[in-house]
């Protein structure tokens, strides 16, 4: 199968990519604008194209011959758009309309696209169901919605297999420059610096280990599915509980701070996969612990791949 991934130098591209060369059977284009993503984390063995997904030219030679995409570029958080809503609609809605528009003229079968579950559905009574109705809280899960829609609009009427996929807070090695909270953490322990909680610390999130998602991506990419999927781990964990499994697994005590919830984010989140479970046999078979483990020794080992990005270099 020809797999074209858009961001596939970036966390889940790169890993997915690792991942189904090692299942074989695939050949892989690569299209990413090193904004985020770096070169070093993409496997040997791949079609590297530097270029942004939203350059229509660069988008449609890409295309040419390819049976499936994995759309995974985005500005992604909601941190971001809240400070500026603008690129969120821009990169992730105009952006991936382009694309799925460039797909269905160049007889693309099947389309999966990354979307979002917390940021979503807003704070609603756990655990998260597909069937439940979207409510945004911030411009980044407005933009993901839309794109959903988008997706569901162009099977519809055009018969290209669009599958959306909800991740919920996505974790593990090659996260370089992501700065979600499990990632955050561990470079501000390796960094000695303190641990900011947004709130007191009982907010939950669903953990999901990246090599559990690139199975699940795995899996949907065999299958002809259209529609939404929630990828989850299915437990809910406090950040409380998360802090406190770090410390036994770096063996380093550190400062917890705690300061005022920020707007647009919400409380507590956690997902049902009962549907993917039941239509292409996913599951999250890592534990929270041993995740951690292996992400704490990834950024252990490559300390050079992460501290030398802008943002690091600003904090130490």
């Amino acid at each position: 199968m020809k797999v074209l991934v858009t961001g596939g130098a970036g966390f889940i591209g790169s890993n997915l990519c690792h991942h189904l060369l090692s299942v074989g059977g695939y050949h892989l284009t690569v299209l990413d604008n090193l904004s985020a993503g770096q070169i070093e984390q993409t496997p040997a063995g791949v079609d590297l194209v530097v270029g942004d997904y939203t350059e229509p030219d660069t988008l449609a030679r890409c295309l040419r011959g390819i049976d499936s995409v994995v759309h995974l570029a985005a500005c992604a958080g909601v941190r971001i758009s809240l400070a500026d809503p603008r690129p969120s609609f821009r990169i992730n809605v105009e952006g991936s309309f382009r694309l799925l528009e460039l797909a269905r003229r160049a007889n693309v079968r099947r389309f999966i696209n990354a979307s979002t579950a917390g940021a979503m559905l807003g704070d609603v009574k756990g655990p998260i169901t597909e069937q439940m109705a979207p409510s945004p809280r911030s411009p980044y899960g407005a933009s993901k919605l839309a794109v959903e829609g988008y997706c569901s609009a162009f099977e519809s009427s055009y018969g290209l297999q669009c599958v959306s996929l909800r991740f919920s807070n996505v974790y593990g090695p090659r996260s370089a420059h992501k700065d979600t909270v499990v990632s955050t953490f561990i470079k501000n322990i390796l960094t000695a610096r303190p641990l900011v909680i947004y709130g007191d610390g009982t907010q939950q999130r669903d953990f999901l280990y990246v090599d559990d998602l690139t199975r699940g991506i795995e899996a949907a990419l065999a299958q002809p599915l259209t529609g939404v999927y929630q990828l989850a781990s299915g437990r809910p964990t406090s950040l409380l509980t998360l802090t406190a499994m770090l410390k036994k697994v770096s063996g380093q005590d550190f400062e917890v701070r705690y300061t005022e919830h920020r707007t647009g984010e919400v409380h507590s989140t956690w997902c049902s996969t009962a549907k993917a479970a039941q239509d292409f046999g996913f599951s999250a078979s890592t534990r929270l612990r041993t995740g951690l483990i292996n992400t704490w020794r990834w950024y252990v080992e490559n300390r050079d791949l992460w501290s030398q990005s802008p943002a690091n270099r600003q904090q130490t």
